[in-house]
C-alpha cells in the first residue's frame, strides 16, 4: 500500500498548505518519462520518512489550478512545504539521495527508518 497521498486542486489545499506535518509535492503527469522513473524513489522517501513527513503527488494534466498557483515550468518538479510555505523546489528527476539531503536540510529533521 502506498503512502503517498493523491492530491488535486481541491484537495491540495488542505492536504498541502494546511498540513501540520512539512509536505513533499511531486508535480507529475503520465506522459512524463522522468516522472515515470522518479514515482518508485518518491514512494521510498515516503516510506522511509513515515509520520514525519507528508507526501503528495499531483497530476498537473488533470489539476492544472495548484501547478499555475506555484509556477510549475517543468517536470517533474518537488515543492517541499512547510507550515503551508514553500521551503525548497528541485525540478528534474534527481536521485534519491539529492532529494533526501534536500528535505533534511529545508525541514530540520532526520527519517526515522
Amino acid at each position: 500500500m502506498s503512502r503517498t497521498i493523491t492530491l488535486n486542486d481541491e484537495n491540495f489545499e488542505n492536504e498541502v498548505l494546511n498540513s501540520k506535518t512539512p509536505v513533499l509535492v511531486d508535480f507529475w503527469a503520465e506522459w512524463c518519462g522522468p516522472c515515470r522513473a522518479l514515482a518508485p524513489v518518491i514512494e521510498e522517501i515516503a516510506e522511509e520518512y513515515g509520520e514525519n513527513l507528508k507526501v503528495g503527488k499531483i497530476n498537473v494534466d488533470e489539476n492544472p489550478g495548484a501547478p499555475s498557483a506555484f509556477e510549475i515550468r517543468s517536470i517533474p518538479t518537488l515543492i517541499i512545504f512547510k507550515d503551508g510555505a514553500v521551503v525548497d523546489r528541485v525540478v528534474g528527476a534527481l536521485p534519491k539521495n539529492n532529494i533526501t539531503e534536500l528535505i533534511d536540510s529545508a525541514v530540520e529533521f532526520k527519517k526515522t527508518a
